[in-house]
């Protein structure tokens, strides 16, 4: 079926983050993992030549699909026509702004996948289906004293629950890409932890995964600036000493946010 489509309109893929997922067990198990209600609108971004949208439409009341490449709009519109049930958006996913939706199920331009999850964080929804190049994916829903811990763990973690629920080998794409990629899902839900300004708690963690391999300490420090703490050298004896001395990766979400808090009330004194 898929096959078909791709032939039909000559479409080739392999540039532009375009791999266009083929194998129609994994795209019926994507859906399956979204448990779409019929009264339910769904946000697809980078919608391809339909494959998973089709499937979309056939389960929710309203599918928003985005789709950058004027190629496959056409593609889109050849296949749907002006369904009533589909609402397509032809622009950049940075730059358009998203109508009201439910849930979102993607498989997502891998480019710009921190740039996309971060911007769907500033909107209420209840679910993500999401498809990402498993490396991101793994840094995704790791938890602290982990390897792939990082900056996008703590960062996701003040969003949202994560947890990755498949793994896709290259060949359900065509043409395959050259890495591996996985199925995370997204619950997003409010923090569960204090945080006095949210720019400030996602600037400090950037500056502390900025060097991970040195302590907080150190972090701290060399980015007194960046974080408006003039006298840090000073200060940095009143924060928790044993937060101090461990290094990022070593830190849970809520110990960032508690020096977080800890710099700001300074800062503002």
């Amino acid at each position: 079926m898929v096959y078909d489509i791709l032939r039909k309109y000559g479409i080739r893929g392999g540039y532009h983050d375009q791999h266009f997922l083929i194998d129609e067990r994994i795209l019926d198990r994507i859906v399956d993992a979204a448990d779409i209600k019929p009264d339910e609108t769904i946000l697809e971004i980078g919608a391809g030549i339909g494959n998973l949208t089709e499937r979309l439409m056939e389960k929710a009341a309203h599918v928003v699909a985005v789709e950058r490449d004027p190629e496959l709009v056409e593609v889109l519109k050849d296949r749907f026509g002006d369904r009533d049930d589909l609402t397509l958006i032809h622009g950049d996913v940075l730059e358009v702004d998203f109508p009201s939706f439910d849930k979102v199920v993607s498989n997502l331009p891998y480019s710009i996948s921190s740039e996309i999850t971060f911007k769907l964080f500033r909107y209420k929804f209840e679910l993500g289906i999401l498809m990402y190049q498993y490396e991101f994916a793994q840094r995704l829903v790791a938890h602290a004293n982990s390897k792939d811990y990082s900056r996008l763990s703590v960062n996701a973690h003040y969003f949202a629950d994560t947890s990755m629920i498949m793994k896709i080998p290259r060949g359900a794409f065509s043409p395959p890409p050259e890495v591996l990629s996985a199925v995370v899902e997204i619950r997003p839900r409010p923090a569960d932890f204090e945080v006095l300004d949210e720019k400030y708690f996602l600037d400090l963690v950037t500056a502390a995964f900025g060097q991970r391999r040195k302590k907080v300490r150190n972090s701290l420090i060399r980015n007194k600036q960046l974080l408006g703490i003039d006298d840090m050298k000073e200060f940095i004896n009143e924060l928790p000493q044993e937060m101090l001395d461990k290094r990022p990766e070593n830190l849970e979400p809520e110990q960032f946010a508690q020096l977080a808090n800890m710099l700001i009330r300074h800062r503002d004194k």
